[in-house]
């Protein structure tokens, strides 16, 4: 695992414009593992300009070529595997296993769904008289979280290469060393520089330099939908398109049918999933009232096998821990029960909570209302289906949910009632191709496969 300390920037390593540094700290025994650059507006400026040199000449590139660019990437993240998983274990604090499979894994899937849409989409049709293209909107300004460090910046760089614009990646400052080992494998892959370029700093800092420069054509930002509200505006005011994945409050809907045993155990195994540190986490469980006091036994006992430090990794930091913490007390304070976990913390070193199951909560309390981040669950009870319905509706997010019944055409029928971008139906599996993002406060635009594509063209109409 190694640190650079500049920046990627034109296809090569340049020294930062300034002097400050980022201190990287491994959250499961709190010491600092690495430094990185501060990145200033003038470095931002040096980013934009490079990857706004290299545009013209990426996005006149065959889309088979870029294909085969994005291939080879994606042959570097399986060849560096390995690396990937131990570096964001030891930045991120999730279990080793987690780190191998879901952060290393899925980021070469997503990868090589692009190299494979790049090569076979179509980027011209023809509607009556007028042949329409597809075009590159330009140079995109990413700004990617921590929780998935790897994947939300392949989710972010695959398309938009593919689609032949040029990036500007800005890391979560928490994360910087998975996309500087992302930088690095782009060099491998022989990809042309400028067309992809790196700077690390903090959110208000350079992510707001990134997000307000003038050379820059469309915001991708994934993060809370406070932060998403500010770079809405910023870019609004510039008139430059943004894509917007934010935050969410998932619901896992058990309906009378469903087999809950193996719901509840799916339930709680996705929300312990990364510490719950996944926005589309089923953090709300909705439990019909006959089978409420079986769904909390089986949750206690499914829970009981999630071990902090083991199957249970530690939060980024000590701010996340002391906010988690923070909803934990607030819902035992308005009247929430615990079946299990709680406030305090299981470890006297590193940045971890407890895993928390809540029962007795009701659709008002502001556990079931406002996004936690963290390992803790609410269950809550409903009388109908009705009910059970708006329950599910009744926050201002909308990114992902569950519906489990026992037959398939009754969870989907309930799942075209939710206002969410996305639903599994008794336990779905993740599919690359599938398209990902909110509805209401939870974003603007979809990530992954085709729609995931689509929002890196813009398009031109030519009439015969």
């Amino acid at each position: 695992m190694k640190a650079h300390d500049g920046m990627y920037i034109g296809g090569q390593w340049r020294p930062a414009a300034g002097p400050d540094t980022i201190a990287v700290v491994n959250p499961a025994d709190e010491q600092v593992i690495a430094h990185v650059p501060a990145g200033t507006a003038d470095d931002v400026d040096a980013a934009v300009r490079a990857a706004r040199e290299a545009f013209p000449a990426w996005a006149a590139t065959p889309p088979a070529e870029r294909a085969a660019r994005i291939a080879a990437l994606r042959d570097v993240l399986v060849a560096r595997k390995d690396e990937i998983a131990e570096t964001v274990t030891a930045e991120l604090g999730a279990p080793l296993a987690l780190s191998r499979t879901v952060h290393a894994g899925v980021p070469v899937l997503v990868a090589g769904s692009y190299a494979e849409l790049a090569a076979s989409y179509s980027f011209e049709e023809r509607i009556g008289n007028s042949t329409v293209l597809l075009e590159p909107v330009g140079v995109v300004g990413a700004i990617t979280p921590w929780n998935y460090p790897l994947h939300q910046v392949v989710a972010k760089v695959a398309p938009a290469l593919a689609a032949g614009c040029t990036v500007v990646l800005k890391p979560a400052e928490d994360t910087p060393l998975t996309a500087q080992l992302f930088a690095e494998a782009i060099h491998e892959a022989g990809l042309p520089a400028g067309v992809f370029n790196l700077v690390t700093g903090l959110g208000p800092v350079a992510g707001q330099a990134l997000a307000a420069h003038e050379g820059v054509d469309l915001v991708s930002f994934t993060g809370s939908t406070a932060v998403g509200r500010q770079i809405g505006a910023t870019a609004g005011a510039a008139v430059k398109r943004v894509a917007l994945e934010l935050g969410g409050k998932s619901a896992n809907v058990i309906l009378p049918s469903a087999d809950l045993a193996k719901a509840v155990s799916v339930g709680i195994a996705n929300v312990m999933s990364n510490s719950g540190q996944t926005c589309s986490a089923w953090t709300r469980m909705l439990v019909h009232k006959n089978q409420y006091d079986e769904a909390l036994a089986l949750a206690a006992a499914a829970v009981a096998k999630y071990v902090p430090g083991e199957r249970v990794g530690p939060l980024v930091n000590a701010k996340q821990q002391q906010r988690v913490r923070g909803y934990i007390e607030k819902g035992l304070a308005e009247g929430a029960r615990l079946v299990a976990g709680g406030p305090e913390a299981p470890y006297e070193t590193g940045y971890y909570v407890s895993p928390t199951v809540f029962a007795d909560v009701t659709w008002d309390m502001t556990i079931a209302q406002e996004e936690i981040f963290g390992p803790v669950l609410s269950i809550l009870k409903y009388e109908d289906e009705e009910d059970a319905l708006r329950i599910a509706n009744g926050t201002v997010y909308g990114l992902a949910g569950a519906v489990w019944a026992a037959d398939e055409a009754e969870a989907v029928a309930f799942a075209r009632r939710m206002d969410t971008g996305q639903v599994d139906i008794n336990g779905g599996r993740f599919n690359p191709l599938a398209p990902f993002g909110g509805y209401k406060q939870s974003g603007v635009g979809r990530e992954l496969g085709p729609h995931g594509l689509s929002e890196y063209l813009q398009t031109k109409s030519l009439q015969f």
